[in-house]
């Protein structure tokens, strides 16, 4: 037998052994079986297949979103803000952009990025109308809204149409975010939901969920910030 035949002799061995079903844990292929969840026609007369039995909790009040989110960006290093109003919000986005030394910040038109801009008080590229890639890299944040926050998992969806384009939130080095309560929602689930109420079927070009700062663990499981894209991610909410 080769070596060929040996391998293909292993696969089909492996085939004969039953897995145990998602949520066992592994605990035998029948103990701890969780069921599949039937599909819950709630949008828009759609199935969801809804997995929140195997997620982690998303909450079901604002106060347990936030609580969630804020845990999660912990633990994936995104300096999270939960500010009393969007003018605390400047004020900690002046004494980030002071204390980082910022001199030029990059940016897109909407209501939230005008008037933090404004008041922020640094030159900033707007993306909206076209840019030199180089003078977007040159700055050292990017600042943008979001679609929705996802409590769930720490995440935020970020697009093309509505965030400043493909590039503003990934190549500067600091990458800010601009969000109201109400965007925060409680699963990937409600997320997606979220979305296509936003945008129907005139989907944009480009939708990205960012969780956390970039990173990898690629070398010796040592990780590494702003492996691929900006090194740090900051939230301010109100």
């Amino acid at each position: 037998m080769n070596a060929q035949e040996r391998i293909l002799a292993r696969i089909r061995e492996a085939l004969t052994v039953p897995a145990p079903m998602p949520g066992s844990h592994g605990h035998g292929h029948d103990q701890g079986r969780v069921e599949a969840p039937a599909p819950v026609f709630s949008f828009k007369g759609r199935p969801v297949h809804v997995a929140r039995a195997w997620l982690p909790p998303g909450g079901t009040t604002l106060e347990e979103q936030l609580t969630r989110f804020s845990a999660a960006s912990a633990e994936l290093k995104t300096d999270f803000r939960c500010v009393a109003s969007e003018a605390e919000a400047h004020e900690q986005l002046r004494g980030i952009a002071d204390s980082e030394g910022w001199k030029r910040v990059a940016s897109h038109h909407s209501a939230l990025t005008d008037a933090a801009t404004t008041a922020l008080g640094r030159p900033t590229l707007f993306t909206d109308g076209g840019y030199v890639p180089d003078d977007l890299e040159a700055c050292e944040a990017g600042i943008t809204t979001c679609d929705v926050l996802v409590a769930q998992t720490g995440s935020l969806v970020v697009n093309s149409r509505t965030s400043g384009g493909r590039a503003l939130s990934v190549l500067p080095p600091h990458h800010v975010v601009l969000a109201r309560r109400d965007q925060l929602v409680c699963d990937l689930t409600a997320a997606f939901q979220r979305l296509e109420e936003l945008h129907g079927w005139n989907w944009p070009s480009m939708i990205s969920l960012v969780t956390g700062p970039s990173r990898t663990g690629d070398i010796e499981r040592i990780l590494v910030l702003g492996a691929h894209g900006p090194k740090k991610l900051t939230v301010l909410i109100w």
